[in-house]
C-alpha cells in the first residue's frame, strides 16, 4: 500500500509514520516529490490493520497498490529514476547509447570496436564474454578472458562497460571487472541469479524475457530490488511471436507502458529484436519517438566473420550514420545524444 502524506507535511510526521510501520515488521520507501511526500509500503499489511495510520498526524490518505510488484512501481516512486553506470546517467535527460560487439573475439577486436563506437556518440561498452547460445556447440565466449579486455578497452577509452552473467560463478568474476551486469532474456525469470545480483550495488540491465508479459518483466526487476539492488534498466529486445519476418517481435508499445507503470529506466535493443541490421536504424528512430532512454546496438568491426550475430551487427561506418541521423530526434525530446 502507499501512504499519502498532506502538502507541507512537516518531517517528524513523516518519520512518525515510518517508525510505525518498520516497528511492525514491514518496510518502508520514502518518495518525495515536488508536490507530495509518499511513503509505500512493502510486507504483509494485516499486521498494521489496527494501526489506524489514516488518523496519524500528516497522513491524508492511504492506497492499495494491487499490482504485485511494489519497488519498481510508479506509484511508490513518483519521479523516474535515473540509473549512473559511472559517470553516465541513463533516465536523465541523455540518450544513452550501449555498443560493441556481441562477443568479445579478441583484444584488438573489442579495443578497436570501443575506440570507434565512442567516436560516432556511444556512451557505453557493451561486449559478451558469457554467451549463453540454443546450440551447445556454437562460440560460447571468452569468460574471464574477454573482460580483461574489455576491462583495457574502458582504460584507453573511458567507456563504462557492460556485460552479461549468466551464473553465480560469473557474477562473482565479472563483479571484478564490469560497471553493469546484464541479465538476457533466457535468464528473466532464473529468480536465484536475481537474488544474487540484487545483494549487489553494481547496475543492473534486466532484457525482458522470450514470451514474457510485460507484469513478469517487472516482477523480476523487483526481485532484485527487493534484494537492496534498486539500480536497475529494463532493456525491451523484442519478443517471441508468429511472425517469422524479423527475429523476433519488437513490442514497441512496451517502452510507453513501462514509462507509465514504472519509474524505472528503459532502453531498446533493435538488433536482437529483428535479426537483421536493415531494420536497426528505423527501430532505434522509433524508440526515441515513444520515449525510450536509450538503444543497445551490435558492432563488430567486420559482421561478415563475426563469431555470435553477424547479420544483426553494424560495421563501424553505419554506426556512425546510425548515431549522426538520431541527434535531430533526440533533439526534438529534449534529449542528447
Amino acid at each position: 500500500m502507499i501512504i499519502v502524506m498532506k502538502p507541507n507535511v512537516i518531517e517528524q510526521d513523516i518519520k512518525n509514520v515510518i517508525n510505525l510501520v518498520e516497528d511492525h515488521g514491514l518496510k518502508t520507501h520514502l518518495s518525495t516529490g515536488d508536490q507530495i511526500t509518499i511513503i509505500g509500503v512493502v510486507g504483509d499489511k494485516s499486521k498494521l490493520s489496527k494501526c489506524n495510520i489514516e488518523l496519524m498526524g500528516g497522513v491524508e490518505k492511504i492506497v492499495p497498490v494491487t499490482e504485485s510488484y511494489k519497488l519498481a512501481n510508479k506509484k511508490f516512486n513518483m519521479n523516474s529514476s535515473i540509473i549512473k553506470v559511472r559517470d553516465v546517467e541513463i533516465g536523465g535527460t541523455k540518450f544513452v547509447i550501449m555498443a560493441g560487439p556481441c562477443a568479445i573475439e579478441n583484444e584488438k577486436q573489442i579495443i578497436e570496436t570501443a575506440h570507434a563506437i565512442k567516436k560516432s556518440g556511444a556512451s557505453i561498452l557493451r561486449g559478451g564474454a558469457y554467451k549463453p547460445r540454443t546450440s551447445p556447440y556454437s562460440f560460447q565466449g571468452l569468460e574471464e578472458e574477454g573482460l580483461k579486455y574489455m576491462a583495457k578497452a574502458r582504460e584507453e577509452t573511458g567507456l563504462p562497460i557492460v556485460c552479461e552473467v549468466t551464473s553465480l560463478k560469473s557474477v562473482e568474476t565479472a563483479y571484478k571487472y564490469v560497471d553493469m551486469f546484464q541479465i538476457g532474456a533466457r535468464n528473466m525469470q532464473n529468480f536465484y541469479l536475481l537474488k544474487e545480483i540484487g545483494k549487489t550495488n553494481t547496475p543492473v540491465l534486466l532484457k525482458r524475457g522470450l514470451s514474457a508479459t510485460i507484469d513478469e518483466w517487472l516482477n523480476a526487476a523487483e526481485y532484485i530490488m527487493s534484494e537492496g539492488n534498486k539500480n536497475v534498466v529494463l532493456c525491451e529486445r523484442g519478443i517471441r511471436t508468429f511472425e517469422t519476418a524479423t527475429r523476433n517481435t519488437l513490442d514497441i508499445s512496451a517502452i510507453p507502458i513501462i514509462k507509465h507503470k514504472s519509474h524505472l529506466p528503459i532502453i531498446v535493443d533493435p538488433c536482437h529484436a529483428t535479426g537483421k541490421r536493415a531494420y536497426v536504424n528505423p527501430l532505434s528512430k522509433a524508440s526515441v519517438a515513444v520515449g525510450a532512454d536509450g538503444i543497445m546496438v551490435e558492432v563488430h568491426p567486420n559482421p561478415a566473420v563475426a563469431l555470435s550475430d553477424g547479420p544483426q551487427s553494424l560495421p563501424p561506418d553505419e554506426f556512425e550514420l546510425l548515431c549522426n541521423e538520431l541527434r535531430p530526434f533526440s533533439n526534438l525530446v529534449g534529449k542528447t545524444l
